[in-house]
């Protein structure tokens, strides 16, 4: 039997040791963490809808309904009519006949893979996709290989050799570096060799788009060239769960043969009443996306004015690249003495020489703190 405590130890000693910090009140920009006040720059509520007053009442009010949890699975008797309607809702919403809702994106991502290839076919991931594709693919017994990130001449290569059924998986938005697929090349290829798409579109949706209907109005896409499309609702939504969306016969076959939704009990139906409000604020209020889009603009033009490199991304995910994990684990605890939370992502999340600060934006943000922010970063990057 192995020693736990001396790889434990190792871990630590090469500074990707990860703990977890108490939070305290809601999500928010500022937050008491670990009984500090800090300035919040890492988390994934993107609209603020985390801490909106619709979506809270909205859930208290499911709670009162449906009480605080669903009992079974969905194909015992936990599937209420407020899971239902919002299936129904998020596929009006995307444009895809039919959707459904597990209980998170890790899981749709397994049961997606699972469902639709095993032994004999073939699986192509972007190398930077998120771990639950990366593992989807792996468990699902197919052949699998990736190919360089955003690399179509590659992908195309890769599917030319596939076997059996192809299945494409990727992230819509990296979330890591914060850029975008380039779905807009993928989409075509993959019909030209008759694969599956699947698209996570996880930090996209709600945020991407005219309508915040993510990567596939960005890219202006329609659901016949993306067949696969999977969102997750806990982040610019601010609740939690994911769904997949696609033709009928896709979600029958996943509620069919998908081990994670068959053999997983049903997310609380207070949690869709809280999101199927939250679908209707992101619809009634783009304001929210507007001031979103420039809270990334004018943080990107302040990071430019005191010459700190920032990734190739136009999205709330804006990554600051330090190198070494040591490095960057030392400069977001010094950001972390002056008030401001900015997590120091580090391998395996992200590849070996490229740790960084991961800053995210969120529509709430003022510019008050966005400048706190870029001072701390001038201070505290530039002098590291």
């Amino acid at each position: 039997m192995k020693n736990l405590q001396i790889e434990l130890d190792q871990h630590r000693a090469q500074h990707l040791y990860r703990r977890r910090r108490i939070s305290e009140g809601p999500q928010q920009p500022e937050m008491v963490i670990d009984g500090r006040a800090v300035l919040n720059f890492c988390s994934n509520d993107y609209l603020g809808l985390a801490n909106h007053e619709k979506v809270k009442q909205a859930f208290i009010a499911g709670v009162k309904k449906y009480g605080a949890g669903s009992g079974a699975a969905h194909l015992v008797n936990g599937h209420c009519r407020a899971h239902h309607a919002l299936e129904e809702e998020l596929a009006e919403f995307t444009g895809y006949p039919r959707a459904l809702l597990f209980s998170t994106g890790y899981m749709a991502n397994l049961g997606l893979a699972q469902a639709l290839v095993g032994k004999g076919d073939s699986v192509l991931e972007d190398r930077l996709n998120h771990a639950s594709l990366i593992d989807g693919g792996l468990l699902s017994g197919a052949r699998f290989t990736r190919y360089a990130h955003n690399d179509v001449n590659q992908l195309e290569q890769k599917l030319a050799g596939a076997r059996g059924e192809a299945l494409v998986l990727s992230d819509g938005v990296f979330s890591m570096d914060g850029d975008l697929a380039n779905l807009a090349a993928i989409a075509p290829l993959c019909r030209k060799h008759q694969a599956w798409l699947m698209v996570d579109d996880a930090h996209g949706f709600g945020v991407l788009g005219e309508h915040g209907k993510g990567c596939l109005e960005h890219f202006q896409l329609s659901q016949n060239e993306v067949p696969i499309y999977m969102a997750t609702l806990g982040k610019a939504l601010g609740t939690s769960g994911a769904f997949i969306a696609g033709s009928d016969a896709l979600i029958e076959t996943l509620i069919q043969k998908a081990r994670p939704y068959i053999y997983t009990t049903a997310t609380p139906p207070a949690i869709a009443e809280a999101t199927r409000a939250s679908l209707q604020v992101i619809q009634a209020q783009p304001e929210m996306r507007a001031q979103l889009n420039d809270n990334i603009a004018y943080f990107k033009r302040c990071a430019e004015h005191i010459a700190i490199t920032l990734g190739d991304s136009q999205t709330a995910i804006q990554p600051i690249i330090i190198g070494e994990a040591e490095r960057a684990v030392a400069i977001s605890e010094r950001l972390l003495e002056q008030g401001l939370l900015v997590t120091a992502i580090r391998p395996p999340t992200v590849p070996k020489g490229t740790a960084r600060l991961r800053v995210t934006l969120s529509a709430t943000h003022t510019r008050t703190q966005i400048e706190q922010l870029i001072e701390a970063l001038s201070a505290t990057v530039q002098v590291d």
